[in-house]
């Protein structure tokens, strides 16, 4: 088996990492820093400790509060009008995968011209065109999920269309400190492990089966499946949320490899047309879709299911084993208490009317079984049945 992989930028991890981010600044060169946030992160508190690490290193802050979830195409314009405006040599991104987008997106419109659809994936634009003159961007993730600062992608919502389109801008480090978690609420937590679960799980088992991605993803599966409910009985439990950031972490590593398939392939979707956040879009039918793929993959499948903490025996049947993998997955949504389907979509023909949607974006093409749309409305129907 040939296998490639993207070599990820530089990371510094561990317990209380964050006080580096004025000294890894000042090494840049950086004089005044642009700091990108969200208003939770600051009534967590977080911004302000992190604004204080980089003052007390001698460098000015200028602060932007505006992100917001599910980044448009016009807050990434306010942002870097901003950010031009205040005459910034450097960007720090604090929070979740929104943030650290719209870090991304800045960071190419503050060397490149605007808007920032000149330089959606799709363009054709090369990674080459945009990076000759970038100022440093520093990430520090707040929740164990997107992965995003091991990643040179992002993804911004074109207002004009409603899609989600993706951005490859490089990170010049992350700073991936489990500290910075404490102060997620339970809700958060969820949520976005269940997105780096998607992607583990989803990098696994590809069609394109990939070495390295396996060992990364495999090991991403067992350390949210151990430690997720330690982080939600215990929320301060460092070495707990420690396991949970490095798992976000390799699960995206995992996906730089293969890719996602059938759940995000859907999930992004579901998740525009029923305002849904985006680990729980990507996650409300994991349960079937694991399902569905595993007579594909049965050998896989059983490794996976055995992650998930499922039984299966040496001689299970296909269906056997799609069907324990199932239910692991299901058992573990609903110990964690994620969103239900039911939350956001009022019926099933609701949910069904996505369909035709997915089938005109979406090629499945990292699928291991092909993916035909009546697959899709067995899928969802079967989703939307099991939901609480």
């Amino acid at each position: 088996m040939q296998s490639t992989f993207s070599t990820p930028n530089p990371v510094l991890f561990g317990a209380g990492t964050s006080a580096q981010v004025g000294e890894r600044l000042a090494a840049f060169g950086c004089k005044r820093a642009l700091v990108v946030f969200d208003k939770g992160i600051k009534a967590a508190g977080v911004a302000d400790k992190i604004t204080g690490y980089i003052e007390s290193a001698g460098i000015e802050t200028i602060c932007y509060d505006g992100v917001v979830a599910d980044v448009p195409d016009t807050s990434v314009a306010a942002a870097a009008e901003f950010a031009l405006a205040s005459d910034v040599d450097g960007i720090v991104a604090v929070g979740g995968g929104s943030s650290l987008d719209t870090g991304k997106a800045v960071r190419i419109l503050l060397s490149n011209p605007p808007p920032i659809s000149r330089y959606y994936s799709h363009t054709g634009v090369q990674l080459s065109e945009v990076l000759s003159s970038l100022k440093p961007l520093i990430v520090l993730p707040t929740t164990s999920g997107t992965g995003s600062e091991v990643s040179p992608g992002g993804v911004i919502v074109n207002t004009g269309t409603n899609f989600k389109e993706h951005i490859l801008c490089p990170v010049s480090l992350g700073i991936i400190d489990p500290e910075l978690t404490l102060a997620m609420p339970p809700s958060v937590t969820v949520i976005t492990a269940f997105d780096a679960l998607c992607h583990a799980t989803e990098a696994v088992t590809s069609n394109e089966p990939n070495i390295f991605s396996d060992i990364y993803g495999m090991r991403a599966i067992e350390l949210i499946v151990q430690n997720l409910p330690l982080v939600l009985k215990t929320p301060g439990d460092l070495t707990a949320r420690g396991n949970m950031h490095l798992a976000a972490t390799l699960a995206t590593m995992s996906i730089l490899g293969p890719f996602c398939h059938v759940p995000h392939d859907m999930g992004l979707i579901l998740g525009m047309d029923h305002d849904m956040p985006h680990g729980v879009s990507v996650s409300v039918a994991l349960p079937e879709c694991l399902e569905f793929i595993t007579p594909a993959i049965p050998e896989t499948a059983a490794r996976v299911a055995k992650a998930y903490g499922a039984e299966v025996s040496a001689g299970a049947s296909p269906q056997e084993i799609g069907k324990a993998l199932n239910k692991a997955a299901r058992d573990l949504m609903n110990l964690a208490k994620l969103p239900s389907l039911k939350n956001y979509v009022k019926s099933k023909d609701d949910l069904l009317a996505s369909v035709p949607g997915i089938m005109e974006l979406e090629d499945f093409h990292f699928s291991p079984r092909p993916v035909t749309e009546n697959d899709v409305r067995d899928i969802l129907s079967k989703a939307y049945d099991a939901a609480v």
